[in-house]
């Protein structure tokens, strides 16, 4: 199945995912597994939801055989889609979730351990101006390693700090 988005068009922050797991590729809403509750948890614990305040979608819109990491021949193809997508919803927001979002739109190989806890500016050939961007752990990373959960509450504090000051 396409998993293209969920959430919010008019919402001020746009998270961008990996890809579909098999329950996205069965339902057809990214983050809607384990990774999804634990998202959902995370985003209310700042006042935020998908239904009304974020919008979603992933950086590949299928599930990559055997659930693996996508390939960047399947980023590369799927990016000038992302590009639009992100210019059509127009966020203040773009929070990158895991490594293969933070590869692909910041166009750099540095993990995601060292990209958090700052802002960065994205741009593409369809935004007018950059948007403000941010890396964090993605759910499923968190749901496999706990003790990382307390430097995703610090990004999350930090984008609930961003979003009251603009």
């Amino acid at each position: 199945k396409t998993v293209f988005a969920d959430g919010n068009p008019k919402a001020r922050v746009m998270i961008i995912g990996e890809a579909p797991g098999a329950q996205e590729d069965i339902q057809g809403i990214p983050f809607c597994g384990p990774s999804g509750i634990l998202l959902d948890k995370m985003l209310a614990a700042i006042g935020l939801s998908r239904a009304e305040s974020v919008y979603i979608s992933n950086t590949v819109f299928w599930r990559p055989p055997g659930n693996r990491q996508p390939s960047r021949e399947e980023t590369s193809i799927c990016l000038p889609l992302v590009e639009k997508h992100i210019a059509l919803i127009g966020p203040r927001l773009i929070i990158l979730s895991g490594g293969t979002a933070a590869t692909t739109l910041l166009n750099n190989e540095v993990s995601v351990s060292r990209l958090r806890g700052k802002f960065y500016d994205y741009s593409n050939i369809y935004l007018p101006a950059p948007i403000r961007t941010a890396v964090t752990y993605h759910p499923s990373y968190l749901l496999r390693s706990p003790g990382q959960k307390r430097l995703a509450w610090s990004d999350l504090l930090l984008f609930k700090k961003l979003l009251e000051e603009s």
